[in-house]
């Protein structure tokens, strides 16, 4: 997530994006309003303003979020916001083995139910933390579908923590594409090579994670691998810098935070027009990542 991938040459042409083979999936234009491939040109044309000189990122904003204690249970089927007591405790729960995934019934397009709930839970508490955003809990489905497949398709329980602990590639250089990092936070990471992965659901690089780290289910703590926290957090990470998701200039500039790539872009917004859609993208009609 996020820094992970090597970055591209900054300068965005519209042939380099329409190049992408199936940038844009089918139904897309029709979803967003947009016609005869006006998405590729909005994308390409937000993208060159937002990393114009005169529009960099300017510090970012770190809203907290919080949600009071309650049975899982509860959770699943309302967040209540509540004034925060304190900054989360920011860890990795060890959680038992012999957990089962949680038997919930499936969102639009098959998404597993707990994860359904993390997406949308996140969202009610956005709306209230930062309403400036306008978060939906598609565009954080979006990014779950991409990151992990819904925590490889909801193997999560009812609290929402993994069955079993969720990272990816040690970044050491052996993978085409990845950077080569350091690890300064094997707490998170788990590593011990001296490189560091991403973790979680979400897959955050422990450094992004501390920054941004959100209480999801307000137990007190922000694991990057449970759902509830991962998908809250990854939506402040997005929100960050004052950016309205409804800007589609702004809602590419967050996504591109996440990974610096057009094509990733377009995964995530074809995926995000899906679930509010239900029409799906066909898989030949995204962009390889």
């Amino acid at each position: 997530m996020g820094r992970h991938r090597k970055p591209p040459v900054p300068t965005i042409r519209r042939g380099s994006v329409i190049a992408l083979a199936g940038l844009v999936p089918a139904g897309l234009a029709t979803v967003t309003g947009a016609a005869d491939g006006s998405l590729i040109g909005k994308v390409t044309s937000t993208v060159q303003h937002e990393f114009s000189p005169d529009t960099q990122e300017t510090a970012l904003s770190r809203p907290e979020a919080a949600l009071p204690a309650a049975a899982p249970e509860a959770l699943l089927h309302e967040a209540k916001q509540v004034v925060p007591v304190g900054p989360p405790v920011v860890k990795t729960v060890a959680n038992p083995g012999g957990r089962v995934p949680a038997a919930l019934p499936a969102g639009p397009l098959g998404i597993p139910g707990i994860a359904t709930n993390a997406y949308q839970n996140a969202e009610r508490i956005l709306a209230v933390e930062n309403p400036t955003c306008a978060m939906p809990w598609s565009l954080l489905a979006g990014i779950g579908r991409v990151e992990s497949t819904h925590a490889f398709g909801g193997k999560a329980d009812v609290n929402g923590d993994p069955v079993a602990p969720i990272y990816g590639p040690v970044l050491d250089g052996s993978l085409a594409g990845n950077n080569v990092v350091r690890d300064a936070d094997a707490e998170l990471s788990g590593m011990s090579t001296g490189y560091t992965r991403a973790v979680g659901p979400m897959q955050f690089l422990p450094e992004t994670w501390r920054k941004y780290a959100a209480d999801g289910n307000g137990d007190g703590i922000a694991d990057p691998q449970n759902l509830f926290d991962a998908t809250l957090t990854a939506g402040k990470y997005l929100c960050s810098g004052g950016l309205d998701m409804r800007d589609p200039g702004q809602q590419t500039r967050a996504i591109l935070r996440y990974n610096n790539s057009m094509a990733y872009v377009a995964n995530v917004m074809a995926w995000e027009a899906a679930y509010s859609s239900g029409v799906t993208p066909a898989a030949a009609q995204l962009p390889r990542i």
